[in-house]
């Protein structure tokens, strides 16, 4: 550690002074030792350690547009899973201590507001999930919930999703410029259209949303009632009954919203520009991001495991969650 200050500052005071002043403040080095520390050959920890660097480097630091990678909003733990799924076999301590070391460390999750007004006078549909997410297998549950985004000018545009419970994976999403029922039913209109075409459909499934007006409206019970969905709404301005859509929700401010995003490349203008970072971000978030609670796999991964024990005849596994 001596060796390393004194190669970090002997351009500017020199080898023989910093060897005299540390000498007399108690921490004892001679010039040769210095020397000799400089001129033997690096060991294997210290070129694996300038490897693993290389590699985060390519990560956490901007290319020559300041772009960044999407996997940079990771911890060390998930960028640690990360490199070993790349076929990178290195310890999880040398992840932590060169993300340590080089100041880097993934994006901490921002508070979501409350978008979603009830309406009091709108008759409810019961509570089936009572927080319950646990589901085996997919096309059972599907979550949804919109949040705000800040818009370049001081206006609002607003983003809704559906999401299935069993993998967390987002089957429908819309931007629009204001909260209205429309919006939520396109949500709903991709989750039913994806799944078609993945041979599979979402009829039979409940659809589990908080008590806001666009969820509790007519025009959104008729369309929930068109695609087979049983209607469940949670308790009035209670987060934790739709706490796994808040949970997504929460991700997707912190990692494609906010200013230093690397989904993003500018200010918000337009609800265009709001649709392609959302886009780009469902696409990583579905087929890419690795997910704790599926054991650091995607969500699309997971689904396709289930439907590889189905095929296989083997029994039905169900995702880890709690209420939080």
């Amino acid at each position: 550690m001596m060796c390393e200050f004194v190669a970090e500052h002997r351009a500017r005071f020199g080898v023989v002074p910093i060897c005299q002043v540390l000498s007399e403040h108690g921490w004892k080095i001679a010039p040769r030792t210095y020397y000799a520390w400089r001129s033997r050959p690096p060991s294997k920890r210290e070129l694996w350690d300038l490897t693993i660097t290389e590699v985060l480097a390519g990560y956490y630091e901007g290319d020559h547009s300041g772009r960044r990678r999407p996997e940079s909003l990771y911890g060390s733990t998930k960028m640690w899973a990360h490199l070993n799924r790349e076929g990178i076999e290195v310890a999880r301590c040398t992840v932590e201590r060169l993300m340590a070391r080089n100041g880097w460390a993934g994006v901490v999750r921002t508070k979501k507001v409350r978008t979603t007004i009830p309406d009091p006078a709108a008759e409810r549909a019961p509570d089936l999930v009572e927080r319950n997410w646990r589901v085996d297998g997919p096309n059972k549950l599907v979550v949804a919930d919109f949040t705000y985004v800040a818009m370049k000018g001081g206006w609002h545009a607003y983003t809704a999703f559906c999401v299935d419970a069993y993998a967390d994976l987002i089957v429908g999403w819309e931007c629009s410029d204001t909260k209205e029922a429309a919006m939520v039913e396109s949500a709903l209109r991709q989750a039913a259209n994806l799944r078609d075409r993945q041979g599979t459909s979402i009829a039979g499934a409940i659809h589990h949303s908080d008590a806001g007006s666009q969820y509790t409206s007519v025009r959104f019970s008729e369309a929930l009632f068109l695609a087979g969905l049983s209607p469940s709404i949670g308790s009035v301005a209670d987060a934790y009954d739709n706490a796994l859509c808040e949970t997504v929700i929460g991700l997707y401010k912190t990692e494609c919203i906010r200013a230093d995003s690397p989904f993003r490349s500018g200010p918000l203008v337009t609800i265009s520009d709001l649709e392609r970072i959302t886009a780009a971000w469902v696409h990583w978030y579905n087929n890419h991001r690795l997910m704790h609670r599926l054991g650091r796999i995607p969500p699309t991964e997971y689904e396709a495991n289930h439907h590889a024990r189905i095929r296989d005849g083997q029994p039905a596994s169900h995702t880890k969650r709690s209420a939080h």
